[in-house]
C-alpha cells in the first residue's frame, strides 16, 4: 500500500509544477486533464501526508524519551505518541478506503426512470412523491435536473416519468437509488381509514458517452406521435413526440417533453444509448440476462430496498437495515442520511472482499 501512496504523491506533486508550466497553461484541454488528474490523487495524498506527519510524531516523541526527560515532560510526550497512534491507525483505515478501486462511472450524468408498480393509482401517486424527492435532493446538490418523459394519470401522478440528473458526481450519489421502493400510507380516497401498500421501480442508469454505444440507424424505428397527458398548451397540436424502437433488442423509448420533435428525438437516443449500454455491461459483468427487471425486480410487494411508511413517519432501507423517523425531511430531499450510510456499507463490503482476496 505505501509503495503505491509513495507512488501517488511523487506524482501529485509532479502534476502541481507542470501546472505552472505557461506552456500547459496556455492549453487549455491538457490544463483541464492535468487538473481533473489533480483533484483525483489530492484526497489521498492529503490523507497520506497526515499519514506520515502520526507516525513521525510518534518517532520522534519516542527518541525523546529514550534520551531520558523528567517524568512530566514523559508523561506529555505519552500522550502525544498515544493520539498520534490514534491518528496513525484512523488514517490508516480511510486511506485504505481511498485506495478502492473506483466505480468509473461515479462522475457521470444520470437516467432516472421511476415507475408504478402494484398498487394501481396509489403507486402512480407515489412515482409523483419520488420525482419531488430527487428533483429537490438535487437541487441541494447543485445538480440540474431534465425531464425526459412522463405519462401522466388523471389525479396528478405518474404511470412512469424519466428524468436526467446532470452534474459530477450524480451517479455517485444516486446509484444506490435502484430498486422496488415500497410505501405504506392511507390514500385520500380511504374512507375505512386502512393502510395501503403500493410499489414503486425505480431506475439509476449511467448517462452513455456517444463513443461508447454505436448504434446502427437501420437498427432503429422511429415514430412521431402527439403528445398526450394532462396539462400543457401545446398537447395534441403537433406531432412532436418521438418514439424509438431498437428492433433487435425491442427496447422501446418515448420522449414527448419538448415542443421541438429533434430535441425529443436527441433526448430520446440519449436514454436509449444508456439502457443498451446498461443491459450490455450487466450482461458482461454478472452473465444475466440483459432485462432491466434484473435492476429494480418486478415492482411486487415483496421486493424491496426501502419502505415510507406514512403512519409512522419512517423509512427504512432494508439493505443495511437503516431506520430514520424523518419521512418529511427525506420526501423534501434530505437524502444525505440514507445515500451516506449506504455508500459506507458498499466500500466496507469491497474492503471486506479486498483483504479476503489479499
Amino acid at each position: 500500500m505505501f509503495q503505491k501512496l509513495d507512488i501517488f504523491e511523487k506524482r501529485y506533486d509532479e502534476l502541481n509544477n507542470k501546472l505552472y508550466d505557461p506552456t500547459v497553461a496556455a492549453n487549455v484541454e491538457l490544463y483541464n486533464d492535468i487538473m481533473k488528474e489533480v483533484k483525483s490523487l489530492e484526497p489521498i495524498v492529503e490523507k497520506y501526508r497526515e499519514y506520515k506527519t502520526a507516525v513521525q510524531t510518534v518517532e520522534e516523541a519516542k527518541q525523546m524519551i529514550s534520551e531520558g526527560v523528567d517524568d512530566e515532560f514523559k508523561a506529555m510526550l505519552d500522550e502525544e505518541v498515544n493520539t498520534a497512534k490514534d491518528d496513525i491507525e484512523k488514517t490508516s483505515n480511510e486511506l485504505k478506503i481511498l485506495l478502492l478501486p473506483k466505480d468509473p462511472n461515479d462522475e457521470r450524468n444520470v437516467i432516472v426512470e421511476i415507475r408504478a408498480g402494484a398498487g394501481g393509482e396509489e403507486a402512480s401517486l407515489f412515482c409523483s412523491v419520488l420525482f419531488r424527492m430527487y428533483s429537490m435532493y438535487a437541487e441541494k446538490r447543485g445538480f440540474k435536473t431534465e425531464l425526459l418523459n412522463a405519462s401522466e394519470t388523471e389525479l396528478g401522478g405518474y404511470k412512469e416519468i424519466s428524468f436526467m440528473v446532470n452534474g459530477d458526481g450524480a451517479f455517485s450519489r444516486l446509484k444506490f437509488e435502484s430498486g422496488v421502493h415500497r410505501v405504506q400510507r392511507v390514500p385520500d380516497t380511504e374512507s375505512q381509514g386502512r393502510i395501503h401498500t403500493s410499489t414503486v421501480t425505480v431506475a439509476v442508469l449511467p448517462e452513455a458517452e456517444d463513443v461508447e454505444y454505436e448504434i446502427n440507424p437501420a437498427d432503429l424505428k422511429i415514430d412521431t406521435f402527439r403528445s398526450s397527458g394532462a396539462g400543457g398548451q401545446h398537447i395534441n397540436k403537433t406531432s412532436s413526440a418521438i418514439r424509438i424502437t431498437h428492433l433487435p433488442t425491442g427496447t422501446v423509448v418515448e420522449c414527448q417533453d419538448e415542443r421541438s420533435q429533434f430535441k425529443n428525438r436527441d433526448k430520446a437516443m440519449k436514454v436509449l444509448k444508456s439502457r443498451l449500454l446498461n443491459e450490455k455491461r450487466q450482461e458482461q459483468s454478472s452473465a444475466i440476462a440483459a432485462e432491466r427487471k434484473a435492476q429494480v425486480g418486478t415492482g411486487e410487494r415483496n421486493e424491496r430496498i426501502r419502505t415510507y411508511n406514512y403512519p409512522q413517519g419512517r423509512v427504512t432501507d432494508h439493505r443495511i437495515g437503516l431506520t430514520l423517523y424523518k419521512i418529511d425531511d427525506i420526501l423534501n430531499g434530505s437524502l444525505d442520511e440514507i445515500i451516506d450510510p449506504l455508500i459506507t456499507a458498499d466500500r466496507a463490503e469491497k474492503l471486506k472482499e479486498n483483504m479476503e482476496n489479499g
